[in-house]
């Protein structure tokens, strides 16, 4: 898979415009921060599960791991792994842009007031 190609499916937007249930500002930065918390929560358990293991096993201690410095090969899949988890909590806003392209685009929330008012 391209980098580009990664950042494309990291970006994926559902069909329709998006509802917004909070003025659409405080939405979009709740929507990072909440991608940011997200993130970064499994990655520490993931980080500390493989710290426990290595330790546990006499394969490296804890010192080592915090001393480490990555290779150049490892510094580019690196550099490839951050661009891919800025796009996804970014996101939002790339919808945001693709949206005011489509102007015409109905959203679920539109749907949903425009059944309610034929019933």
């Amino acid at each position: 898979m391209s980098v580009m190609d990664a950042l494309a499916e990291a970006g994926a937007k559902p069909a329709g415009k998006r509802p917004w249930f909070l003025d659409e500002e405080v939405e979009t930065i709740l929507a990072i921060t909440m991608a940011v918390a997200q993130e970064l929560a499994v990655t520490r358990q993931r980080a500390d599960t493989l710290e426990r293991l290595l330790e546990e096993k006499n394969l490296l201690s804890r010192e080592e791991i915090e001393t480490f410095r990555p290779s150049a090969e490892a510094s580019v899949e690196r550099a490839l792994a951050n661009q891919e988890y800025l796009a996804r909590i970014l996101r939002i806003v790339q919808q945001r842009n693709e949206a005011a392209k489509q102007p015409n685009d109905i959203s679920s929330e539109d749907v949903g007031n425009d059944l309610a008012a034929r019933s």
